[in-house]
């Protein structure tokens, strides 16, 4: 009996990290927590007994997409048969698991100085940067394309579309659209010649400034000058 009890409480859980994951890219971070928890088919009962607020349910969400890509990709890595196809089956993951859209959808209503937050984002981008230099090595990756170019290309595809395109239909577009640019990722395609505008890395990308809140203030709290 109890073994079914942590069953069900685990796939509590999992139903409500996805229903408010997808909620707080589609509506912001505001969005009621009984929305959240009729889409999960729990009760708001149930939501308070996992999670004690709206900051924690935001906290657990972006932690567990964090961590949900670390593990692709390193899946991805192990039982891909080169460094291409790795990348590609990891953005496609990617895309499914919606970090790049709710982490940026949250980024301004979460504390910056979360140390296991921090050290999950960080250990995401090592193994990104990982897949793309196994793929660089490997000669499958056109040589001019960056951390960046990847990271912000998924941000782009995980966005919900504008209109009223329906959650399912979004995704498989997102994931068409995918496919439809891969071929430009492949090192062959470098012989059309270099690729225009800024090749951004990581540290580039730790380096832009935050999210500007609607009072003009940064994400850090400081006046934005």
């Amino acid at each position: 009996m109890a073994a079914i009890q942590r069953a069900d409480a685990a796939e509590n859980r999992r139903r409500l990290l996805i229903a408010a994951r997808d909620l707080f890219v589609e509506e912001g971070p505001g969005v009621a927590l009984e929305e959240i928890s009729r889409r999960a088919g729990c009760g708001i009962a149930t939501l308070y007994r996992r999670f004690t607020d709206r900051q924690a349910l935001m906290r657990a969400v972006v932690l567990d997409a964090l961590e949900r890509t670390v593990e692709q990709a390193r899946e991805a890595a192990d039982e891909e048969p080169d460094g291409f196809a790795a990348l590609v089956r990891y953005m496609h993951a990617a895309l499914d698991i919606r970090a790049a859209a709710v982490i940026p959808a949250l980024l301004g209503t979460l504390p910056l100085d979360d140390e296991e937050l921090s050290r999950a984002r960080e250990r995401g981008s090592r193994n990104v940067q990982y897949l793309i230099d196994a793929a660089h090595r490997d000669g499958t990756l056109r040589p001019d394309v960056t951390f960046g170019d990847i990271g912000t290309l998924i941000v782009r595809l995980s966005r919900p579309l504008p209109g009223a395109f329906p959650p399912k239909q979004n995704s498989e577009l997102g994931h068409r659209h995918l496919d439809l640019v891969v071929d430009g990722l492949r090192a062959t395609a470098a012989v059309r010649g270099a690729l225009p505008g800024p090749a951004l890395t990581r540290d580039d990308l730790r380096h832009l400034p935050r999210q500007r809140k609607a009072d003009g203030r940064t994400a850090e709290g400081r006046t934005a000058s």
